[in-house]
């Protein structure tokens, strides 16, 4: 009898997170969350006091997935955009920040401090965290669990003693602005670090052994992940 499919929603607009799993061979359905990170992020402080970095991602993506999760039982057109049914899907939320000297540092507001971070950064190490929260949506009359569970990736990168002119250049593509740290390890910013410890997949948004575990609590093989 062939193993059930799981169709996977990522509540993610990040290109790396689902290039990511389409590289596993996995064809996510993208529904982007709505969740106002540093409201979420305020409430949890408040409730627990200040966060550890490893603790704020995971924060943010539990909030991510289940916001998602809530808008498709909640919502019969978003979970009619799947092209599945909501019984056999499991939504994957994640979010990202990098750590500099105990200090969390998220997407540069623009270039000065795309600069300014890079010159903090270069020819030193510092820690990518990254958050990820698993809701299983499929039906608990069938094999679904109702969990909702997650755990955190955290990945040294260190990076190249960059001079002036290669952040001027680097900053004047526009990536760093886009991406949690103000770089990219499988973009423009490769050439800029040096090496990592820990996995790849974590810095690039998404950890796939980390994502493998998860599913595994809830008794579904990666390779069940629909293609």
């Amino acid at each position: 009898m062939p193993e059930p499919q799981v169709h996977v929603v990522l509540a993610s607009q990040s290109p790396a997170r689902l290039a990511t799993l389409r590289a596993a061979g996995v064809e996510p359905t993208v529904v982007v969350s709505r969740v106002d990170e540093p409201a979420v992020l305020a409430d949890a402080a408040e409730r627990h006091g200040e966060l550890e970095a490893a603790d704020q991602v995971l924060v943010l993506a539990q909030a991510k997935a289940e916001d998602v999760a809530r808008r498709l039982e909640d919502e019969e057109a978003v979970a009619d955009m799947i092209g599945a049914q909501v019984a056999d899907a499991v939504v994957v939320g994640c979010d990202s920040m990098l750590e500099l000297d105990g200090e969390v540092v998220g997407k540069p507001a623009d270039a000065d401090e795309a600069r300014a971070r890079w010159r903090a950064m270069r020819g030193r190490a510092a820690v990518l965290h990254t958050g990820h929260w698993l809701v299983d949506l499929r039906d608990t009359d069938g094999d679904g669990t109702g969990a909702t569970l997650g755990a955190t990736s955290s990945t040294t990168v260190h990076f190249a003693d960059v001079d002036d002119a290669e952040i001027e250049a680097y900053v004047a593509t526009g990536e760093p602005l886009h991406v949690a740290g103000a770089f990219t390890i499988d973009g423009l910013g490769g050439p800029y670090v040096e090496r990592i410890e820990g996995d790849h997949h974590g810095v690039v948004g998404l950890s796939l052994p980390l994502l493998r575990e998860l599913l595994g609590e809830i008794g579904v093989p990666f390779h069940a992940l629909r293609g």
